[in-house]
């Protein structure tokens, strides 16, 4: 499943230079997580780095984007082809 970050964000900007796959960025109020681009660290680490460093606990997984492990494997495999 990707993440996505909640109306709770307070950015501090210590997810976006974390995140391996360069998932998250800014927006307008709060940041993003471009599902596409997110397999929750699968093929880089073993657990999400955003999750790992938000003061606030407000990256959650994102239920409109369900993926198995062997999904996300499949979609970092494909970004790391892209190069």
């Amino acid at each position: 499943m990707a993440l996505f970050i909640t109306d709770e964000c307070i950015n501090c900007d210590v997810c976006e230079p974390e995140c391996p796959n360069e998932a998250i960025s800014p927006g307008e109020v709060i940041y993003l997580i471009d599902p596409k681009l997110c397999t929750e660290c699968v093929g880089h680490y073993d657990t999400p780095q955003c999750k790992e460093v938000c003061p606030v606990d407000c990256i959650l997984v994102d239920p409109e984007h369900e993926e198995t492990q062997e999904q996300l494997m499949t979609k970092y495999e494909g970004l790391m082809a892209q190069g």
